[in-house]
């Protein structure tokens, strides 16, 4: 056993024992979901730049961190924004990255990859056109198709300053997807997550919205192998999914709700593309292997523990989750300092990063309760708590 005091809100110090990690049976080839992790960078602290404007990233550590998630029978979600994608990493950047990510990966198609394609390279402006929109769209799905990706169409920002209505989605989406070679997800990410893209699809209201997607999906449903929504509501995923046209995968994007909504019902389940597996990689391999064996009740009891700490991380504002992932990251060993691209690391409170330990430590989230103690003090220290 191992024991550490973190810092509560009233003030004080409080004991926190941390048990022996949980150990899970892993067995990849009975998987009966298709599951990606949105995988997070490593910055390299030790490159003299200006972090906010021009992020480096330790290429060895990021792409280790990808062959753990492979080795664990998970696809790799690349360059989305878990990899912080529009909070500091760049287009090109993040085109490096898949191609390194997918050099990485190699021949073995066991070996899942998906790319985020988008229109980040673009500033959002009233003068923009449709027709940069697609273009732009156009240029980062044939960068990641040359690279050997498959698309993730990921969410315009400058689409969604511009867009007169639901036509322009339908336009913009139909004239992307017609292009591609292979099927693509697409990516509805909801404004908790990215506030820039609140009335998404042409509706402010999720339902209004839903069905605008609902009509892109069914008019180009050759083109799309599926679509990931992270709305943080399982009501709206599986009223979605319900009407979402045969052989087009829901994925679910919900780290509040994904244990039920992966497993499903009679009606259906969800596949899954989350950022919380790359901080709970083998929990949820461990559970993914429960459940092909269809022992349903150690599905349940690996994932429950996981689902408080998972709506910490992405609790509001939820853009900064990234910064508990790379937390996590770093306290199991997985990098070896806690930085990040853009500074993110100060995203979080002091309070925020301690209720994190208790709660990765109750989900068997820390695969050395040791080590991440002796990793933790630092940091707390450098905020000034001698834990």
């Amino acid at each position: 056993m191992t024991e550490l005091r973190l810092p509560a809100s009233d003030g004080t110090l409080r004991s926190l024992t941390l048990a022996p990690p949980r150990q899970f049976d892993v067995n990849p080839a009975v998987f009966n979901r298709v599951v990606f992790a949105a995988a997070h960078v490593v910055a390299d602290p030790l490159v003299d730049n200006d972090p906010w404007l021009t992020p480096s990233i330790d290429w060895d550590r990021t792409l280790a961190f990808r062959e753990h998630l492979w080795s664990l029978g998970l696809g790799v979600a690349e360059a989305m924004d878990t990899a912080q994608r529009g909070m500091g990493l760049s287009w090109e950047r993040s085109l490096e990255l898949i191609e390194r990510s997918i050099a990485a990966r190699g021949s073995d198609t066991s070996r899942k990859i998906a790319c985020g394609a988008g229109t980040d390279h673009m500033t959002p402006a009233p003068d923009l056109t449709l027709d940069d929109v697609i273009a732009g769209y156009e240029m980062q799905c044939a960068a990641v198709e040359k690279a050997g990706g498959q698309v993730i169409l990921m969410a315009s920002r400058a689409l969604v300053a511009i867009a007169a209505g639901p036509d322009d989605y339908h336009r913009v989406y139909e004239r992307v997807l017609s292009q591609l070679r292979q099927p693509a997800i697409l990516h509805w990410l909801g404004e908790m997550f990215d506030p820039a893209l609140a009335g998404y699809w042409g509706h402010s209201d999720h339902w209004s919205a839903m069905n605008t997607a609902v009509e892109v999906i069914e008019r180009n449903a050759g083109q799309i192998d599926g679509i990931k929504i992270s709305l943080l509501s399982a009501e709206k995923e599986i009223q979605m999914r319900r009407r979402l046209p045969a052989g087009v995968r829901m994925y679910t994007g919900d780290d509040f709700n994904y244990p039920e909504l992966i497993e499903g019902d009679s009606q259906g389940h969800s596949d899954a593309l989350l950022g919380i597996f790359d901080a709970i990689a083998p929990a949820a391999a461990g559970a993914l292997t429960a459940l092909g064996e269809h022992r349903d009740a150690d599905y349940r009891s690996i994932f429950e523990p996981t689902v408080p700490l998972s709506r910490h991380i992405f609790k509001a504002p939820t853009q900064f989750y990234k910064t508990g992932i790379v937390f996590l990251a770093y306290l199991n060993g997985f990098q070896d300092h806690f930085t990040m691209i853009g500074g993110q690391e100060s995203a979080r409170s002091t309070l925020h990063l301690a209720e994190m330990i208790r709660l990765a430590a109750a989900a068997g989230a820390l695969r050395d309760p040791d080590f991440a103690v002796a990793r933790a003090r630092p940091v707390f220290a450098a905020r000034g708590v001698e834990i």
